[in-house]
């Protein structure tokens, strides 16, 4: 059964949507983009923007039974492409062995005109 699954360490939605939906032994997260608690975003570098959403996202998973070690796949949006390279240096720090399956896409613009969004499927913690 499906269940709403949320975080005070991670920014409320700013849409009718959830943070995370937990189903069986998995965690799907909606996409994160670098905002603070207080609902502006941390920067205007991408770098900055990958880091603050990666941990949104983490605080959303460890609130919720599952760990950076769980995630199975990630999808990432780039408002430009060439902001690439940039994001893969900040996305390196939190997934440093086994690396999730990964998508990448460039997509015409995000919320709040955010240059990066993530979002992660994860294995709760008691899956493995």
């Amino acid at each position: 059964m499906k269940k709403i699954l949320l975080s005070d360490k991670a920014p409320q939605p700013i849409g009718p949507y959830s943070q995370s939906v937990g189903f069986d032994n998995l965690i799907f997260t909606s996409g994160q983009v670098g905002l603070g608690l207080d609902g502006k975003l941390v920067s205007d570098d991408v770098k900055e923007q990958t880091k603050k959403a990666l941990e949104n996202l983490m605080n959303i998973l460890t609130d919720n039974g599952s760990s950076p070690e769980n995630v199975i796949k990630t999808m990432v949006f780039l408002r430009d492409m060439k902001d690439f390279a940039a994001m893969n240096e900040a996305y390196k720090e939190f997934f440093q062995s086994s690396y999730p399956a990964r998508s990448t896409v460039a997509v015409l613009g995000l919320p709040l005109d955010a240059k990066v969004e993530i979002e992660v499927i994860a294995l709760k913690n008691n899956s493995l």
